[in-house]
């Protein structure tokens, strides 16, 4: 019998934890996959065993997500951060400008790919406070001739997230939803087109999932390579080349894990639960730990926080990280703690770390 393995407690930003259970069953698998005798690894992704796990991956998430059946799921390579670039060069035409509402660093790099490829323009931005909120709806104006407007739903590095969605009406709304896709419930129709990496509640970095509506693609330009086109992998069901199939079957996994959990609404109550444990803490703390984010705009992913000074964030981490504790530095653009606590991060990791927080307190207040 295999030794049960000592489980770190995981807040690492991304990649991320994946569910233990995902994880044993992919072990279980690794050589000898449903009587292939092969890896999923190894199976060419024409064959019918893999077009079976590939499917199934783009059937689970549209029942969990409840995305339009018209939609299309891509999975494509390069992260979010390629899509960047991906979004303008189809969807930003000569006479048109796109606008971005800029609420962190990820929305700072989507919107500077952009100016590469065409006219845009900011519709709201946050950095006058150092990105510690979600702009109020009223807020965000839009100018006229827009192709596309883009928001980024969760900003890792600030820990902040929106939860109510801008109504754009006639102009196609496009998020970067890389760290909190498949954490709370959404009205996927609202959305134009999805993006996300995989590598924060999906599944292992690699695979860059894309939802799409099917109207985009009529508008895209077509003076775009091959490989840069989504009317490519939309006509080949992202088979157009070798796709990175591990990584799409480890997501299949996630997914099929997600519904065991009881879908989206199960899995937002506990990403609420995990998320109060902590907020809780910084809340009654009397102002040891300081929350960066405004409290209507607290991420339930990411969790950020400061100390006193940064001589007491260093003790701290370093008494945490011989708890066992894993990944709880701040991004090094803003420093500080972060705790990232995304779907596969238990409720008793984030349990330990508000007693560890209480504990810390009483002994250095």
């Amino acid at each position: 019998m295999l030794k049960q393995a000592q489980r770190a407690y995981n807040f690492n930003a991304g990649p991320s934890a994946l569910p233990l259970a995902v994880l044993e069953k992919a072990q279980k698998e690794l050589i000898d996959f449903k009587g292939t005798g092969m890896s999923v690894m190894e199976l060419s992704h024409r064959s019918a065993a893999y077009e079976q796990v590939h499917n199934q991956a783009i059937a689970s998430l549209k029942e969990l997500m409840n995305i339009p059946e018209e939609y299309h799921v891509l999975f494509l390579q390069g992260g979010a951060s390629t899509q960047f670039a991906m979004v303008p060069m189809n969807f930003l035409p000569q006479g048109k400008k796109a606008g971005y509402v800029v609420t962190g660093a990820w929305s700072e790099k989507a919107l500077k790919e952009a100016k590469m490829f065409g006219d845009t323009y900011t519709i709201a931005s946050t950095k006058e406070t150092n990105h510690n909120r979600i702009p109020k709806l009223d807020e965000l104006a839009y100018e006229e001739n827009t192709a596309y407007v883009h928001v980024t739903s969760n900003n890792t590095i600030f820990g902040t997230e929106w939860f109510t969605f801008p109504d754009t009406g006639d102009l196609p709304l496009i998020a970067d939803m890389s760290s909190d896709i498949l954490s709370h419930q959404i009205d996927a129709s609202k959305f134009a087109m999805i993006y996300a990496g995989a590598q924060k509640n999906l599944g292992p970095s690699g695979v860059t999932v894309a939802i799409v509506r099917p109207d985009m693609l009529e508008r895209a330009n077509e003076n775009v390579p091959t490989m840069l086109r989504y009317d490519t992998h939309v006509k080949n069901n992202s088979l157009y080349n070798t796709p990175p199939t591990f990584g799409i079957y480890m997501l299949g996994l996630v997914l099929e894990w997600a519904k065991e959990q009881g879908g989206l609404a199960s899995i937002e109550k506990m990403n609420r639960e995990k998320a109060a444990l902590i907020y809780d803490v910084i809340d009654q703390s009397e102002g040891f730990y300081k929350g960066h984010a405004e409290k209507d705009s607290r991420s339930l992913m990411n969790i950020t926080f400061r100390l006193a000074s940064e001589e007491l964030e260093k003790e701290f981490l370093a008494q945490a990280k011989q708890a066992g504790f894993v990944g709880l530095n701040g991004h090094r653009s803003v420093g500080g703690c972060r705790a990232s606590t995304y779907n596969a991060v238990p409720y008793e990791t984030c349990k330990a770390l508000s007693e560890f927080m209480i504990n810390f307190q009483k002994n250095n207040a």
